[in-house]
């Protein structure tokens, strides 16, 4: 009992953490939708509520997707975008196995349904994992709201950027060190592991 409530208390500073990754610009706060999109954050937890029982794994997949996100340029939803010439984020080799695109465009259309052009990706790709990991049993925290979606999507920052579980300790924190965030950081951070599974070959 006490390992999973520890567990709750790592994913909800591993949240905060993220939210500081390339906040500063976009001016978070609470409730940034309450006048432009007022059901917006609760069509994102419907949808959830409707579809993470069914695949309660995606939870750690969205986690990590969001993770992946803000430690390139920020969390500006770089991750989501495309590429004709296989160059952006998606493609690089820590990439490869995200997984949960199709469900993020499925929350989006609803949101565009309800408020064309309102709601950022930036922001349902952090809904959607804070609200896929209560779903699943984890603890709630407070998301402020207000992303902007970035338009750049660079394969190499991404290769260079997120950190490999190949990395050796000195390196970690050297790429932590490079967002701004500290030691205490990183162990926050990995201890967001806690949730999920690990690919076979690691």
């Amino acid at each position: 009992m006490a390992g999973t409530s520890s567990a709750r208390i790592v994913l909800v500073v591993v949240f905060g953490v993220l939210a500081l990754i390339g906040s500063a610009q976009a001016q978070l706060q609470m409730n940034f939708y309450a006048s432009s999109c007022p059901k917006a954050e609760q069509i994102v937890l419907d949808y959830v509520k409707q579809h993470i029982p069914n695949a309660p794994s995606l939870a750690a997949s969205f986690l990590r997707m969001h993770f992946h996100d803000c430690i390139v340029r920020g969390c500006d939803a770089s991750v989501l975008l495309n590429s004709t010439s296989g160059q952006a984020e998606k493609n690089a080799v820590p990439n490869l196995t995200l997984r949960g695109f199709d469900f993020i465009e499925r929350v989006k259309s609803l949101l565009e349904a309800e408020c064309p052009g309102v709601v950022s990706c930036a922001d349902i790709l952090t809904l959607v994992a804070r609200d896929s990991v209560v779903t699943t049993g984890g603890p709630f925290w407070n998301v402020p709201t207000g992303r902007r979606d970035g338009v750049i999507s660079n394969i190499t920052e991404a290769n260079t950027n997120i950190p490999s579980p190949f990395h050796n300790f000195t390196t970690l924190l050297t790429l932590f060190s490079n967002q701004g965030l500290n030691l205490t950081d990183l162990v926050l951070l990995s201890g967001g592991h806690t949730i999920g599974i690990s690919h076979c070959p690691a």
